[in-house]
């Protein structure tokens, strides 16, 4: 599937992130680094670690999920001007396999975007196998509207 061409409006947020990890917020409980980052697309990854396995062994799905829902909105901003915000408005998961251990690896892809709105895929892996594939869109804010009450 090819993405649409999109032109890289904000190149230091790319600067600003790739290889960054967060001291707070739930990027920084899961330890989520990004990886590559280009107009469009973005690699990110955490390591699974014991507090995010639950008593069955297995992680839980929520984790996956803020994977996900972090990297939707957060592969716009290169794309997005600067100043200007993106907000999940709706994503779904399918989960195709259990973790418990290892790396998990989301890539993002911007599949369809406006001045309003964008689509994105998300397929994150996990130990060479992929195990997760999400897709949501966000409502984007510009920089230039006034935030009146927003």
């Amino acid at each position: 599937m090819t993405r649409p061409a999109l032109e890289l409006a904000n190149p230091k947020f790319i600067d600003f992130m790739v290889g960054r990890r967060s001291d707070g917020g739930i990027d920084g409980y899961l330890g989520i680094q990004v990886v590559e980052f280009e107009a469009g697309r973005l690699v990110a990854e955490f390591d699974v670690g014991d507090d995010h396995v639950t008593f069955i062994g297995n992680m839980h799905g929520g984790c996956l999920a803020a994977l996900c829902d972090h990297c939707l909105g957060l592969v716009l901003y290169p794309v997005m001007s600067p100043g200007s915000w993106a907000a999940t408005t709706e994503f779904k998961v399918n989960y195709l396999r259990p973790v418990s251990g290892g790396t998990c690896r989301a890539t993002a892809e911007v599949r369809s975007m406006t001045k309003r709105s964008a689509v994105v895929t998300i397929e994150v892996e996990n130990e060479g196998r992929l195990v997760a594939v999400a897709q949501g869109t966000c409502t984007v804010k510009l920089a230039e509207e006034k935030t009146d009450g927003d």
